[in-house]
């Protein structure tokens, strides 16, 4: 069990923290969203298994990052928001200009996280990616012109999941290029889940038909109704 103390402000595990408070909580959605960041139709998906399998719960008590009292507050009262403990540390001082930091470990994921932006959240602008990923744009538009040399090993991965970000300032980023082009972002959110699930009721529907549909043909081993099983006409 962990001790440290969270001094961010923000959940390390924002979907593993939501998943957890799913299964062994009574909070309402609306609660698990605004404590995680992430958004209702995130929630409930995560909740219906349209996403996140195998995503192992977290514990944000044993994280310090919630108390019991406090979880205990808001299951009593729906309308109540969940806060985190405050720290007794002093506060990190935030760097308010230049480049974001990246980890030379984490450097080479980059390229991923761009091919990741571009194909599923196309709303999203070059000048937003350079901030969220760490990057540069001749880069994104090498990736996006497929003349990056790595483009045949490269594999789209969510920045957050890939730590190049957070999910609160990808779904920020998202939300600002879809009303940038007068939509909204809830709507949109909502038509790419409806199309997620059709896709994965689909391919389930497809994997269903395969196996039934499979299986060996003995028919032709199988012995001639007018002969008996040592191969003679039958009387």
């Amino acid at each position: 069990m962990s001790t440290a103390l969270n001094i961010t402000g923000q959940l390390l595990m924002p979907k593993a923290t939501a998943v957890w408070l799913i299964e062994n909580t009574v909070l309402t959605f609306s609660q698990i969203a605004a404590f995680t960041g992430l958004t209702e139709i995130e929630i409930e998906a995560l909740a219906d298994g349209d996403i996140g399998r195998g995503l192992v719960g977290r514990n944000p008590i044993d994280h310090n990052e919630l108390t019991q009292d406090e979880l205990e507050r808001c299951q009593n009262d729906p309308a109540s928001s969940l806060k985190m403990p405050k720290s007794t540390l002093p506060p990190v001082k935030a760097r308010a200009k230049g480049p974001r930091y990246t980890p030379v470990s984490k450097r080479g994921d980059k390229p991923d996280a761009i091919a990741y932006i571009i194909k599923n959240n196309p709303e999203i602008s070059d000048a937003q990616i350079t901030k969220l990923v760490g990057t540069t744009k001749p880069t994104i538009a090498a990736v996006r012109d497929r003349t990056h040399p790595n483009t045949p090993n490269l594999r789209p991965r969510h920045p957050a999941e890939l730590g190049l970000c957070t999910w609160q300032e990808y779904e920020k980023a998202s939300d600002k290029g879809l009303k940038a082009q007068g939509k909204d972002p809830e709507a949109v959110k909502a038509e790419r889940l409806a199309q997620q699930q059709a896709s994965l009721a689909q391919q389930e529907d497809d994997e269903t038909s395969s196996q039934s549909g499979g299986g060996f043909d003995f028919s032709n081993f199988m012995p001639d109704a007018g002969k008996n099983i040592f191969g003679s006409d039958d009387d």
